[in-house]
C-alpha cells in the first residue's frame, strides 16, 4: 500500500500565499486617497476596456489589481449583492462594509479550501456625507480585511508606493494636488506617467444620488498638466 504524500497544513498556506503574491505582482499598482470633496482612485492601467476600476453602488466604488478574470468575477458578484439588498430593502441598506464582508469570506473559502487562491487584492470604497464617514476597505487574497484611513495602496510595490504616497499625502488636498500626489506615488523617482497609462476615478459628494464618475480625455491631462 502506497503511503499518502503528506504536507504540514502551515507548508500549504505558505505556499498559497506565496503563489498569490506573485500573481499579485506582476499587475500594476492602484492606490485610492481622500482629498476635499470625496475619495480618488488611480490606476497604473494603459487599456481603455479592461477596468480596474467600477462603480458598484450609488455611492460604492470597486478597485482591482492581480488577474484581471478573478477580480472582474468579484465585481460582478458584488454589483449583484448590492443590486439585491437594494431593491429587496432599500437604496440606503447598501453599503461597503456588508459588500467588504461578502468578498472576505469568499476569498478566504477559496484561499482555504482551494487548490488555487484567487490572485488578487481588492478595494471598496463608500463616500459618506461628510468626510469622516468615508471608507475604504482594502482585502487581500486570503479574504484579511484592512480599514483603511486616508490613502491605501493594492498591488505589486505597495510598501514603497505607499511610503511615497504617505509623504506626499495631506489632508483635505484639492483634486489636482490629490491626483499629482498618487500619479508620484505610483510612478516613482525613475519613470513619469501620462493620461494613456492611468485610469482614473473618484466619489465625490454632491446632490446626485450616484456618486461615482471617471476622469478621462482632456480632464485627466488638464489636472494632470
Amino acid at each position: 500500500m502506497t503511503t499518502p504524500f503528506y504536507v504540514a497544513p502551515e507548508q500549504m498556506m505558505k505556499d498559497r500565499a506565496d503563489y498569490a503574491r506573485k500573481g499579485i505582482a506582476r499587475g500594476r499598482s492602484l492606490v485610492a486617497l481622500s482629498y476635499d470633496e470625496g475619495l480618488l482612485l488611480v490606476a497604473e492601467n494603459p487599456s481603455n476596456t479592461l477596468r480596474k476600476v467600477s462603480e458598484i453602488y450609488d455611492r460604492i466604488a470597486f478597485g482591482g489589481v492581480g488577474r484581471y478574470n478573478e477580480f472582474d468575477q468579484l465585481r460582478i458578484a458584488g454589483v449583484r449583492h448590492a443590486d439585491l439588498k437594494g431593491y429587496s430593502y432599500s437604496r440606503d441598506d447598501v453599503d461597503a462594509q456588508s459588500l467588504a464582508n461578502q468578498y472576505a469570506q469568499i476569498l478566504g473559502q477559496t484561499f482555504t479550501h482551494e487548490m488555487k487562491p484567487f490572485e488578487v487584492e481588492i478595494l471598496v470604497a463608500e463616500i459618506g456625507t461628510e468626510a469622516s464617514e468615508d471608507q475604504m476597505f482594502h482585502i487581500r487574497f486570503d479574504g484579511t480585511v484592512n480599514d483603511e484611513r486616508d490613502h491605501t495602496v493594492l498591488g505589486g510595490e505597495a510598501e514603497a508606493i505607499s511610503e511615497r504616497l504617505g509623504n506626499a499625502f495631506e489632508p483635505a488636498m484639492s483634486l489636482a494636488a490629490a491626483l499629482r500626489a498618487a500619479v508620484d506615488a505610483l510612478a516613482g523617482p525613475d519613470r513619469s506617467l501620462d493620461a494613456g497609462e492611468l485610469e482614473v476615478a473618484r466619489l465625490s459628494r454632491g446632490g446626485e444620488r450616484r456618486s461615482f464618475e471617471r476622469i478621462e480625455g482632456d480632464d485627466l491631462s488638464a489636472l494632470l498638466g
